[in-house]
């Protein structure tokens, strides 16, 4: 019967460009973002020979750049499509602290709510590139050096930036909980947040690590990795992705689990529908940073009143946009809406 399969191609065609239409008129709605932050530093060089006492390339640096990761790169990106995020996170007084702040405000991003923490180290990701000196230019990952804190978060800290993100939710349009485990983000914070945003009618959208499920509970939307799906499967001893995501949902009482898997394309599981969303592109350059746009997708779409389906099909988009973009990249109207219309076009190619 190809007239259905030509109906059900329209309709998604007719979805991306209806998202396309949403993504170029975006209204500056407020969105809630509280998590942990990190500066995430990037080290590009040549590597042509190897380290005289060990098997290591010996790296020649050639640039070095710092961007605001983590919870801020969520802001970045929500920030680029023309919304208004309030950032919540903690950092130290340190030089590290001090770059991300300076990162964020040259983006025209409020710093207000990011509370310093004087003796405090600032989390710092460090990834080395190397490439060799020639005229083809392949750029591969050689050591990500990750350097934080070792010691707990203090509670009173927590708990102040808490109150502040409660305050500023009587006019948000949206919550994004970015929970990185470091502290930011703590069991009684999250279900204050999350109790709160859902009695004002306020979708909430959780980005967890699996061991920080109990801070998710009663959330809109949560995002899991393919991997992760699976990790939790086998730990619940079930038979099957969606009877894993329906048990997820149920127990932490979510409307939707969104998984992401890359270049596998994207899943949307509720209590009733399931939805695979295919990749439709080529081999993917990078992924980090594809839970940050994907959070910053469902967050513009569900802040406009879209549904769990609109939303996580430009979740996809952005996701798209990240596997194809250079590190350090992220989202904003020009490339997402690109990757909407780059998909709408291959859909009613496929379907000639």
């Amino acid at each position: 019967m190809p007239w259905v399969l030509d109906e059900i191609i329209q309709a998604e065609v007719d979805r991306l460009k209806r998202l396309r239409t949403m993504v170029d008129g975006m209204p500056p709605t407020n969105v809630t973002l509280v998590g942990d932050v990190v500066l995430d530093r990037y080290v590009h060089g040549w590597a042509n020979r190897l380290n005289a006492t060990a098997p290591v390339p010996a790296v020649k640096v050639t640039s070095t750049e710092e961007f605001a990761g983590a919870a801020a790169h969520v802001a970045r990106g929500l920030a680029s499509l023309g919304l208004n995020p309030k950032l919540f996170s903690i950092v130290g007084g340190d030089e590290a602290g001090q770059t991300l702040a300076s990162n964020l405000k040259g983006q025209g991003i409020q710093t207000s709510g990011i509370r310093v923490v004087a003796n405090r180290q600032t989390i710092v990701k460090t990834r080395i590139y190397g490439a060799r000196e020639s005229l083809i230019d392949q750029n591969q990952l050689l050591l990500q050096i990750d350097d934080e804190p070792q010691d707990e978060m203090p509670p009173a800290v927590s708990q102040r930036l808490t109150v502040s993100a409660l305050a500023s939710l009587t006019d948000a349009d949206v919550l994004v909980l970015s929970d990185y485990n470091k502290g930011a983000v703590t069991d009684e914070g999250a279900q204050q947040l999350i109790s709160a945003a859902n009695g004002n009618g306020i979708p909430t959208i959780c980005d967890p690590k699996l061991t920080g499920l109990n801070r998710t509970e009663g959330a809109t939307c949560v995002l899991f990795e393919i991997r992760g799906l699976e990790l939790t499967r086998r730990r619940l001893g079930l038979e099957s992705s969606l009877e894993t995501a329906r048990d997820l949902i149920k127990k932490y009482h979510w409307e939707a689990l969104v998984v992401l898997g890359g270049a596998h394309g994207l899943w949307l599981y509720t209590a009733e529908e399931e939805h695979h969303i295919p990749c439709l592109m080529g081999g993917a350059k990078q992924i980090i940073g594809l839970h940050d746009a994907a959070a910053v997708a469902m967050a513009a779409a569900l802040s406009q009143g879209a549904t769990l389906h609109d939303a996580a099909t430009l979740a996809h988009a952005a996701c798209e946009t990240i596997l194809r973009a250079e590190e350090g990249q992220h989202l904003d109207r020009k490339t997402l809406s690109a990757s909407l219309d780059e998909r709408a076009w291959q859909m009613q190619v496929s379907d000639r």
